[in-house]
């Protein structure tokens, strides 16, 4: 990752005093005192950011490193955060701790690696558009031979399925992205996200973003490095999670979803059909066999390309995306069906 920022440079954008930084943790240990120096390397204008650190009661040592770097780093703010969920953290920062002079929300994953400069190029950008929030990039990336697969098939097609904030190069007006600064009075206006979402509380936010009128920006320049799930299992948790959620937002403003928001749950419906009616006509098994054959294939490729046996991780890795967040939406579909009967 290059800096966001010429350290050297004088600049003339955001305020620091007006910027506030949301960062929810859950056993964070591994990575979090990492991306508090990244937020802070090299940059002495940081010193006047205030950084909120909610934590949803880690296990580990989070909370530990985090109120030792608060000793050292005045700016830097721990609370607790008894929801737990991401959104509820993030929520939380805003009501306890934003100031009066604050006009920017940033909010940092402590999952994910940032380049230098990276809180003051966020707020830049959003002053300099007429935008309600601003989404940036994600490079999925892998330390672990399992993250590798993952990262690589993230990257794919069948992975990402072409969103601009997962890989993309190009800056433009979008529907949604990573969640990377809003305005505050936006933020206020809307009501910041809802915590009755499992996952994709921030697609839903977009949406009423969307609705009250404001517009978000991705800036392909602004780019973060985002760390895979390093096992199936929790990877497949994160897209079960996913799909709960999505099938949550399409549900709740009865949207239409897109093609390759659909693609999934198409998948897993026809899989799981095809299982069931092979007893009665088993060349309909042909189906999900074809499936697993282009899963297989991508993953070669990918090995060929990356020159890599690790790639090969990324057919197991695709098929879980793809059946864990069907399962999740239709399961979110069928449930709350019910429930409105």
């Amino acid at each position: 990752m290059e800096d966001m920022l010429d350290a050297t440079a004088t600049r003339t954008g955001a305020d620091p005093a007006t910027i506030l930084v949301a960062i929810p943790t859950l056993n964070e240990a591994t990575h979090i005192e990492a991306t508090l120096d990244a937020l802070h390397r090299d940059r002495p204008e940081m010193a006047g950011v205030k950084i909120v650190v909610a934590d949803g009661g880690s296990t580990d040592s989070t909370r530990a490193i985090v109120a030792d770097y608060a000793q050292r780093r005045p700016n830097v703010v721990l609370i607790d955060n008894p929801a737990r969920l991401q959104s509820a953290a993030v929520n939380l920062v805003v009501e306890r701790c934003a100031e009066p002079q604050h006009e920017i929300l940033v909010r940092v994953d402590a999952h994910s690696r940032y380049p230098d400069g990276y809180v003051l190029a966020v707020a830049d950008s959003l002053l300099a558009r007429d935008v309600a929030a601003l989404a940036t990039v994600m490079d999925t990336i892998g330390l672990s031979c399992v993250q590798k697969g993952v990262a690589w098939a993230s990257d794919t097609k069948l992975g990402s399925g072409g969103s601009g904030h997962r890989g993309g190069a190009v800056s433009g007006y979008v529907d949604h992205g990573h969640h990377a600064g809003f305005r505050l009075d936006i933020w206020r206006r809307t009501g910041g996200y809802d915590t009755g979402f499992v996952a994709n509380e921030d697609a839903e936010l977009d949406h009423r973003i969307g609705l009250a009128g404001g517009k978000i920006w991705l800036d392909a320049d602004i780019r973060l490095d985002y760390l895979a799930r390093d096992s199936l299992r929790k990877l497949a948790r994160q897209y079960w999670r996913y799909g709960l959620g999505r099938g949550q937002n399409v549900l709740k403003h009865r949207l239409k979803p897109r093609l390759r928001q659909l693609i999934p749950p198409a998948v897993t419906a026809v899989n799981l059909l095809s299982v069931l009616l092979s007893v009665v006509f088993p060349p309909i098994l042909l189906l999900p066999v074809i499936y697993l054959l282009m899963l297989a294939a991508t993953a070669v490729s990918l090995a060929v390309k990356h020159r890599s046996a690790c790639a090969l991780w990324a057919a197991p890795a695709l098929f879980l995306m793809h059946n864990c967040f069907g399962a999740g939406f239709l399961t979110q579909l069928i449930l709350r069906g019910r429930g409105a009967k």
